[in-house]
C-alpha cells in the first residue's frame, strides 16, 4: 500500500491511497485542477482511482469533490449525515453525481481495499475516520477530531501505518490571533487534536506505534518542529524505531516526506 498526502491543513485536504487492486482518494479539499497537478507531481495515477471517500463535509475536505468525482467518473462514499449536508447545503451543481452511503463500523470494499469507517468527534454532521486494509496491511486515518476515544483507539492500535491529526500547539493557539469563540471550538472535544493529545495517542501505542504521518497542522497555531517534538516526547524510547513524517499544506514537495509505503 502506498499513502501519499497531496495536501493537509485548513486550506485543503486530500490523500491518495494505492493498493494492489486500484486506488482511491480520501477527501477532496483542493480544486480538481490542483488535485490533478499534485497527483502528477507525486507520480499518482488518476485513472486508477475508483472512489473518493469523505471524512466530513467541511469545505477544506470537499471543496473540489463535485467536479473531481465527475472528472474521475467515480462514486463518492460518505456517511449519511455527511452526504446529506454536502448535497443539500454545499453542492451547487445539478449534474449527476454517484454517491454511496457508508456506516460506522460496517466494512465495505472498493479498489480491492477494505475500508471500515469509525466515528470521530468533530463539529460536523456525521464525521468519520477510516481503516484501510489491503494485502494484509492496514492504514489508520484519523483527522479532524477533538479527542481520541477508547473506541477510536481500538481501531488504530492494530494498524501498520497511521495518519494522525496534530493540529495545534496549545500555547500558540492561546496567544494567537483567533477570536476566543474559535479558540474554544478548536480546543473542544469536537474540535481538533492538539500536539499533546496526538503525543498521548503515540505514548499509549508505545512499542506498537507504527510509521506515522502527523497531519492537519494549523499554519497559524502550529509549526512542523513543534508537532515533531511533541510526537517525539510521546514516543519516548520508541522514537528511533518509529517512522515519523509531518505533512504540510504544500503537499507533495518533497514527495518523500509526504508518503508512506506499507
Amino acid at each position: 500500500m502506498r499513502c501519499t498526502i497531496l495536501a493537509s491543513g485548513s486550506k485543503g485536504n486530500c490523500t491518495y491511497i494505492e493498493g494492489h487492486g486500484g486506488s482511491l482518494l480520501i477527501d477532496a479539499g483542493l480544486s480538481a485542477k490542483e488535485t490533478f497537478a499534485r497527483m502528477a507531481q507525486a507520480g499518482c495515477t488518476p485513472d486508477a482511482i475508483e472512489a473518493i471517500v469523505v471524512t466530513h463535509e467541511h469545505g477544506d475536505h470537499v471543496r473540489g469533490l463535485d467536479v473531481l468525482a465527475r472528472k474521475l467518473s467515480c462514486p463518492v462514499y460518505a456517511t449519511q449525515g455527511t452526504l446529506a449536508d454536502f448535497l443539500c447545503h454545499r453542492r451547487t451543481s445539478d449534474k449527476p453525481l454517484e454517491t454511496r452511503v457508508c456506516r460506522y463500523n460496517e466494512a465495505f470494499t472498493v479498489a480491492g481495499m477494505t475500508l471500515t469507517p469509525f466515528a470521530t468527534s468533530h463539529d460536523a454532521a456525521e464525521p468519520c475516520g477510516f481503516t484501510v486494509k489491503d494485502d494484509g496491511v492496514t492504514l489508520g486515518y484519523c483527522t479532524d477530531t477533538g479527542i481520541v476515544t477508547a473506541g477510536m483507539f481500538a481501531r488504530l492500535r492494530p494498524c501498520d501505518g497511521l495518519v494522525l491529526e496534530s493540529n495545534h500547539c496549545p500555547d500558540m493557539l492561546a496567544n494567537g490571533p483567533y477570536p476566543e469563540s474559535l479558540k474554544r471550538r478548536i480546543r473542544s472535544d469536537h474540535g481538533h487534536l492538539s500536539n499533546p493529545a496526538a503525543a498521548a495517542v503515540l505514548r499509549q501505542l508505545g512499542r506498537d506505534a507504527p510509521p506515522v504521518i502527523l497531519s492537519h497542522l494549523s499554519e497559524i497555531n502550529n509549526t512542523p518542529d513543534k508537532a515533531r517534538a511533541s510526537a517525539r516526547d510521546g514516543l519516548g524510547l520508541f522514537f528511533e524505531d518509529t517512522g515519523l513524517i509531518v505533512a504540510s499544506q504544500a503537499g507533495t514537495t518533497p514527495v518523500s516526506r509526504q508518503e508512506l509505503r506499507l
